[in-house]
């Protein structure tokens, strides 16, 4: 494949083929995020994206699932996303699963109608950062979107048929907004009911607004006991019946897995037990993105 600039993907995606249909993230200004630094958001050349798949196909005896990169596919129009999909299941009849990112702006433009047909021309599922629920939280990273937008389009996947993944960070708030950013994301979870959870730790990355800000002491990152506790906090509020959550990131400090509601006591239950024992974390050397 030919791939322009870091190329980034969600850690479930690990074995799919990766093409680039857009080039970086039509944000690209979260305070936290030091993704597609590199290059300026643009769409790729058509005949570029449907080559690529086309060289896939005489490479891979196998195909089972793609990813379409970079950060935020689902800007195109409607029809090329459709003929980049009806390429795929034509090149590769054995794939059983399409997903890319997606920001609430882009699916914001999409009718339901369009969603639903890029839903039956095989776009599984689409990963989407909620980061928190908290506005005041999504306001100071720079999110573009608050939390009651980024539910709503949410929602609108999942009304479609898309599968909805969504992800929130840990420790974004800082210690001043630990409670209010727990409370809030699991209310926002709770309200599009996704079905899948994906919950990380705050990294700071150099080169980010963040880094800066932790530099010059006007923000202040969790400890591993606030860390715990805000988990706690947030798994408390968790009402999401049929969510599989997954908190396995690199880089988290504690490991949970499980099914929402029925596995919320069992991850309450090892959080407890980590709040007692703090050496049953990952060290912090052995964090990373």
């Amino acid at each position: 494949m030919r791939y322009y600039g870091s190329v980034y993907r969600p850690p479930s995606e690990a074995y799919s083929l990766i093409v680039q249909v857009t080039y970086g993230c039509s944000h690209n200004t979260c305070a936290f995020c030091s993704m597609y630094k590199d290059k300026r958001f643009a769409l790729r050349p058509l005949d570029e994206v449907l080559e690529d798949f086309q060289m896939a196909r005489e490479a891979y005896p196998r195909v089972e699932k793609v990813f379409l990169a970079d950060g935020d596919a689902l800007v195109r129009r409607a029809e090329e996303l459709c003929r980049i999909l009806d390429t795929v299941r034509e090149l590769f009849p054995e794939c059983r699963q399409v997903t890319c990112y997606a920001s609430p702006a882009s699916l914001r433009i999409r009718t339901p109608e369009e969603l639903r047909t890029l839903r039956e021309k095989g776009l599984s599922m689409v990963y989407m950062g909620l980061e928190s629920g908290s506005d005041a939280v999504l306001e100071r990273m720079r999110k573009g979107h608050p939390a009651e937008e980024i539910v709503e389009m949410g929602r609108k996947a999942r009304k479609s048929g898309i599968k909805l993944s969504v992800t929130a960070i840990t420790g974004l708030g800082g210690p001043e907004l630990l409670e209010e950013h727990a409370r809030d994301t699991a209310k926002a979870l709770n309200a599009m009911n996704p079905e899948y959870i994906g919950m990380l730790t705050l990294m700071v990355e150099p080169g980010t607004p963040l880094y800066d800000w932790v530099r010059q002491g006007t923000f202040r990152l969790l400890d591993q006991s606030q860390v715990l506790r805000e988990t706690r906090l947030l798994v408390e509020g968790l009402d999401s019946p049929g969510s599989v959550f997954r908190m396995n990131h690199a880089s988290n400090y504690l490991m949970l897995r499980g099914t929402l509601n029925q596995d919320r006591d069992a991850m309450l239950r090892e959080i407890a037990r980590a709040e007692g024992d703090l050496s049953r974390l990952r060290p912090e050397s052995w964090r990373g993105l």
